[in-house]
């Protein structure tokens, strides 16, 4: 889930705010060589179902994925996603962390992704929208009327 859904925002209920929370993950390059990369993981109340993930790239522009708030939680311990975005636990070792697949037309990205910062974050972001209520106050007829009527045209002037 990476492209802009700000069509279906919903007023925040809740004034409290979780801290973006950033990780440093390894990005595998192949087999056996992990590339070092920071992350930083967003939160808006006003969408709770979606997670913003920053991969923040030494040289040259971060790259912006919208992840689906489930698809991550349910990554740290099952197979979850399908399509472009997937995530599944890693087998045991010192570290607990779970595989984060990303893949576009352009790109195919694994990363290791340690588990326990993450659980806790998310688990913090469910105190604030929990899964039941994320889809509640959803403007979804502003949505459907956009989607149906498509974009509106710049007029001149």
């Amino acid at each position: 889930m990476h492209r802009d859904q700000s069509s279906l925002k919903a007023p925040t209920a809740s004034h409290e705010v979780v801290s973006p929370l950033f990780l440093d993950l390894d990005q595998m390059l192949d087999e056996f060589t992990p590339l070092p990369i920071r992350a930083e993981f967003h939160f808006d109340a006003d969408m709770p179902a979606v997670i913003t993930v920053e991969f923040l790239a030494e040289r040259g522009p971060s790259l912006v994925w919208r992840i689906g708030r489930e698809l991550l939680h349910r990554g740290l311990t099952a197979m979850s996603g399908c399509g472009d975005v997937r995530m599944w636990p890693a087998l045991p070792r010192e570290r607990p962390s779970s595989w984060l697949l990303l893949e576009s037309q352009e790109v195919e990205a694994l990363f290791e992704v340690p588990s326990a910062p993450l659980e806790q974050w998310l688990d913090a972001t469910y105190r604030v929208s929990p899964a039941e209520t994320e889809m509640d106050a959803l403007n979804w007829d502003g949505f459907l009327r956009q989607l149906l009527d498509g974009p509106v045209a710049p007029t001149a002037d």
